[in-house]
């Protein structure tokens, strides 16, 4: 097996995720109902219109508004939110520019929304004067996209958009179903189940 092509997922693989924070973020501005969404893992029902970008971040802000009944400014929500993610370690930072420098075409392919990514490429990316752009050959959201992990037509087009073979590709991931319909597709994978998991490849 000859891997010249890394597909990275964002949230669990890149960037921390941290539920507790962002279940709190919520209360503290009031949006308790939106909070227990977080707790139970139900944001297929409150967030997947905005990860495959049929909804604006206004529009996502009305909505969290509606459900818990609050008063929230939008800053604020996106704010709470955002509160999801907590780092990109830099010895990950490192390791992408090695992987770069050894001759690794590197590729991004997140389910994310619009304000996640914001939040990612003017918070967490930054070293020094990179930003996330320099890491990446190709970066591909869910929510620009409109199609998410783990349909395959996602990883259909970043093959063909990257111009890339899938026998040539190894894709990580932190969701085992995201991997299998890669996997369908000839794509090597892996599955990050710890965090620093890919760091050990």
């Amino acid at each position: 097996m000859i891997i010249k092509n890394i597909i990275f997922d964002l949230g669990g693989v890149l960037v921390g995720l941290d539920s507790e924070r962002c279940i709190d973020a919520f209360k503290k501005i009031g949006a308790y109902k939106v909070a227990d969404y977080v707790e139970e893992h139900r944001t297929e029902d409150l967030f997947y219109d905005t990860e495959v970008g049929n909804i604006s971040q206004h529009d996502f802000c009305n909505e969290v508004r509606r459900i818990s009944e609050c008063s929230a400014r939008d800053e604020d929500i996106v704010w709470a939110w955002n509160q999801l993610l907590t780092v990109i370690p830099d010895e990950k930072k490192r390791r992408l520019l090695e992987l770069h420098d050894k001759g690794f075409r590197l590729f991004l392919l997140s389910n994310t929304n619009e304000m996640h990514w914001t939040y990612c490429a003017e918070e967490l990316f930054p070293y020094k004067h990179w930003i996330a752009e320099d890491y990446f050959e190709g970066i591909y959201l869910s929510y620009e996209l409109h199609k998410i992990k783990p349909q395959e037509d996602i990883f259909r087009t970043v093959l063909a958009d990257a111009g890339i073979k899938a026998e040539e590709t190894l894709f990580i991931d932190d969701s085992k179903e995201n991997c299998d319909a890669a996997h369908a597709l000839g794509i090597h994978t892996f599955v990050n189940e710890d965090f620093d998991d890919w760091l050990k490849l």
